[in-house]
């Protein structure tokens, strides 16, 4: 069954050409860090951060949405070269709507990273679903792979090697460190 079940999500990943991530949960452990002052304070895993400059170096477009707003996010985005960045959004599927049409993708070119219900508008929508381990059973169900890594434990680099694996990039992107 595990075979099988790789493999359908293998064929969903080939058509991927935009990855989405939310933030917290994902690309965060999910915990949010306030000091005296009221900063807030995210930690993002490199080796997450690397495996998104891999799947962008291999042609997948990258982007965030996100229901909160900071100034962090921001900087970690174009750290990354994410250009996509949509913040303080209460309605994702608006803000997915619009990343397609600004990207001239369909709804079967996009994959999606969430951990709760907040994501399943469009989890429901992108041609794979994707999501962490600590996530609501009522996230995992409509998720096509939940991670084996947590969110901001390497979670997103699972996901962006699994789309390369599936697109065939990853032996690619990987030469560049083996020469």
């Amino acid at each position: 069954m595990k075979g099988y079940f790789m493999q359908a999500v293998f064929e969903r990943a080939q058509s991927v050409r935009v990855m989405i991530f939310d933030v917290d949960g994902v690309l965060t452990d999910g915990k949010l860090y306030l000091s005296d002052s009221g900063e807030e304070i995210k930690a993002f895993n490199t080796l997450d951060g690397h495996g998104l400059k891999m799947l962008k170096a291999s042609g997948v477009e990258l982007a965030i949405i996100t229901g909160r707003r900071s100034r962090l996010v921001e900087l970690r985005a174009k750290n990354l070269g994410i250009d996509h960045l949509y913040q303080g959004v209460e309605d994702k599927l608006t803000a997915f709507a619009e990343l397609l049409a600004k990207l001239g993708l369909t709804a079967e070119q996009a994959a999606y990273m969430g951990d709760d219900v907040v994501d399943l508008p469009v989890m429901r929508r992108c041609a794979i679903a994707f999501t962490v381990p600590a996530a609501p059973a009522s996230v995992k169900r409509y998720s096509h792979y939940v991670a084996v890594a947590g969110g901001g434990e390497g979670a997103a680099r699972e996901v962006c090697e699994l789309l390369m694996q599936a697109q065939g990039t990853f032996d690619q992107q990987m030469a560049k460190y083996l020469e």
